[in-house]
């Protein structure tokens, strides 16, 4: 029986009286590629931040791993957050004055266990050796996405969570980019989510999950 490890059950957020998310529910077994499409406005990033734990819903529920993230304090939260889900941000969120191997290493540091071996081994399998010295602001797009990748990855997550991870990336990048984050994916197992407007990505993925409006309209 497949596990599930990450779960949104009727989410709802509330803005000023404006509806952000409805009763969005969304269920990620272990292993699974799900797309999450929309316009903008429509409450992706939204989503993505609820299931990140980055923010809590007005109603219903979040659970990690099977843990019910709204009846955790936000250090449990956060401790929930660092142990099982990586994150690949759209503006990558690199810190500058870290090198690119002490931004991968982030993860790891705050959990205090550094993997010095499975670091190569991302380091290598997305062909950064070289700058793995270099601060963030002396990297290319593309290189910047591979280390936000390597720090994703650095604590093998349950789940990844991408947000529009190739909107600043042209399209030779965003292709090589979206091959090593697949490989890097099924090689550790892990699932992964993806926030994207980008109606290319839908074939590449088990699960494509559509929201309009603040609520899921359809899904495959």
């Amino acid at each position: 029986m497949t596990a599930t490890v990450l779960e949104a059950d009727s989410v709802g957020v509330l803005r000023g009286g404006t509806e952000i998310l409805r009763d969005v529910s969304l269920t990620v077994p272990e292993n699974a590629k799900i797309l999450v499409q929309g316009s903008s406005g429509a409450g992706k990033t939204t989503l993505f931040n609820l299931l990140g734990l980055l923010a809590t819903p007005s109603k219903g529920t979040v659970r990690v791993m099977g843990t019910d993230a709204e009846e955790l304090s936000e250090r449990r939260r956060a401790h929930l957050r660092r142990e099982h889900i990586g994150f690949i941000f759209q503006d990558f969120q690199l810190i500058p004055d870290l090198t690119a191997w002490e931004n991968a290493a982030l993860p790891q540091d705050h959990t205090g266990t550094r993997d010095e071996e499975w670091l190569e081994t991302l380091f290598a399998k997305l062909d950064i050796g070289d700058v793995r010295e270099q601060y963030p602001a002396t990297l290319s797009g593309g290189e910047k996405q591979r280390v936000a990748t390597a720090r994703a990855l650095s604590n093998r997550p349950g789940v990844l969570l991408a947000d529009e991870p190739t909107g600043q990336l042209d399209p030779k990048t965003t292709e090589q980019v979206l091959e090593l984050v697949f490989e890097l994916r099924a090689d550790t197992e892990t699932a992964l989510v993806t926030i994207s407007h980008d109606p290319q990505l839908s074939s590449r993925f088990d699960t494509v999950v559509r929201i309009e409006d603040g609520t899921v309209r359809a899904a495959k």
